[in-house]
């Protein structure tokens, strides 16, 4: 339709040219034939002279409109490609000196502009793109109608589906419309990982229609990081509070029991006295050490890194086990560096636990094993026990489902991991009962700063 309108246009452009060409001419024509007919001359001899006129004025007319008219078809071509956006037509004729000159000239400088920002435009929307698929963080964009417009590769991983059954749906689908409705900055739990996101919200707009923008940022591990922070400084009040009590109470116990044997009187009192004060320094002893072992999880001192061959550091630790058989599958050679000793402490609670969840589910045997990927070593830790029931508190201190347990092995064994940079996972095995500690370990030389 646009076509035929410009096609129009131009027909109408040429018929007026002609006309005024005409109406130019037609003067001379009517003087040369007052002339011709003043001289008397021939009939045959002043028809050919006006019809050479004529054919003269005919040609000079086509080659001036013709002139004109072409170059300005030509503009139009050009423009209407740049509406279309073909950038790579340029106008004939923009050195010229004269109007249509500049005209031609102005078209391509505009050419080109519009060429220039193309090229930047689909620059920064690839680097956009490029950026969006390497970020870790998971983005979501909504429209008015909270259907899913944009999720990157992240995006798509938390929401456990492809890419292609990403689009197009709506919030409530995806099981995203709690975060479109919640505030910005605040703490969600999402999908099956035990993980907390930061939920961060903006509104912008495309084609000047309004688009919110989710982006969750993972804040697991600088929470953990935080709460074992204040757990440590509750540890550090409570451990000075309690051995500063529980120190004298034990002393004057011991004196109180010394003398109550050096007393003569009743021996069911003297015996009274004995077993109450015996309980009393005992329970005192017992605290101390309890509060000793908190102590060392607030206390654990820097590692001191150097070469350690993980294979025989492996073995050493399946050595120390003698309550189950510890099959320990080999895997390729590989020297950390790293504290042996803290890393030798961190694989002797994750190989007790194993243990003792063994122990309570048919004493089966204890599996370890490493292998290797680019930048980490794993280090897996396998039970058949009954598996974990809960995997929210693992790590904090102070809880555990042991009768007899303190809740300082996994803490202690997480702050070493992460103190080399690492990270412990527990979690329930797929192929049956019993459960499965991942230790990841940095192959990179060197330790995170303190």
């Amino acid at each position: 339709m646009a076509y035929e309108r410009a096609r129009r246009r131009r027909r109408s452009a040429v018929r007026r040219a002609w006309l005024y060409c005409l109406l130019l001419g037609l003067p001379a024509l009517i003087l040369c034939a007052l002339g011709l007919l003043a001289q008397h001359i021939s009939a045959g001899l002043a028809i050919m002279l006006m019809g050479g006129l004529m054919l003269y004025l005919a040609l000079v007319a086509g080659a001036l409109i013709e002139s004109m008219i072409r170059p300005l078809q030509t503009l139009s071509n050009v423009v209407s490609s740049l509406r279309e956006g073909d950038y790579s037509f340029r106008a004939r004729g923009a050195g010229g000196q004269d109007a249509l000159g500049e005209l031609a000239a102005e078209v391509n400088a505009l050419a080109d502009l519009l060429q220039k920002q193309r090229v930047r435009s689909l620059e920064a929307t690839a680097l956009l793109a490029r950026i969006l698929e390497v970020m870790h963080a998971p983005l979501f964009a909504f429209d008015r109608d909270d259907l899913l417009q944009l999720v990157n590769h992240a995006g798509v991983q938390l929401l456990g589906r492809s890419q292609a059954r990403c689009f197009g749906h709506t919030a409530h689908e995806l099981g995203l419309e709690g975060l479109l409705a919640s505030a910005d900055q605040t703490i969600h739990s999402f999908g099956t990982k035990p993980s907390r996101w930061l939920l961060r919200k903006a509104v912008f707009r495309q084609d000047g229609i309004p688009h919110t923008l989710l982006l969750l940022a993972d804040v697991s591990l600088p929470l953990q990081e935080e709460e074992q922070a204040a757990w440590k400084r509750l540890i550090r009040v409570l451990g000075h509070e309690l051995s500063n009590s529980l120190a004298p109470i034990k002393s004057i116990a011991g004196s109180l029991l010394a003398r109550v044997e050096s007393m003569s009187g009743d021996d069911t009192v003297q015996r009274d006295f004995r077993r109450g004060l015996g309980v009393v320094e005992s329970r005192a002893d017992a605290l101390h050490r309890f509060v000793q072992s908190y102590r060392q999880l607030a206390q654990l001192p820097p590692p001191k890194p150097r070469e350690v061959v993980l294979g025989a550091l492996l073995e050493r630790v399946a050595l120390l086990e003698q309550r189950l058989p510890v099959e320990l599958e080999q895997g390729q050679p590989v020297v950390l560096y790293a504290d042996a000793d803290q890393l030798e402490q961190m694989l002797i609670n994750l190989l007790a636990n194993a243990v003792d969840a063994a122990l309570c589910n048919g004493a089966r045997p204890v599996r370890m094993a490493w292998r290797l990927d680019d930048s980490s070593a794993w280090i897996t830790i396998e039970d058949r026990g009954l598996g974990i029931a809960n995997t929210e508190n693992l790590f904090v201190p102070f809880y555990t489902t042991k009768p007899t347990g303190s809740g300082v092995g996994l803490a202690l064994a997480q702050q070493i991991a992460r103190a080399h940079g690492g990270q412990i996972q527990l979690v329930n095995r797929e192929d049956g009962e019993g459960a499965r500690a991942i230790v990841r370990l940095p192959l990179a030389q060197g330790l995170p700063e303190q």
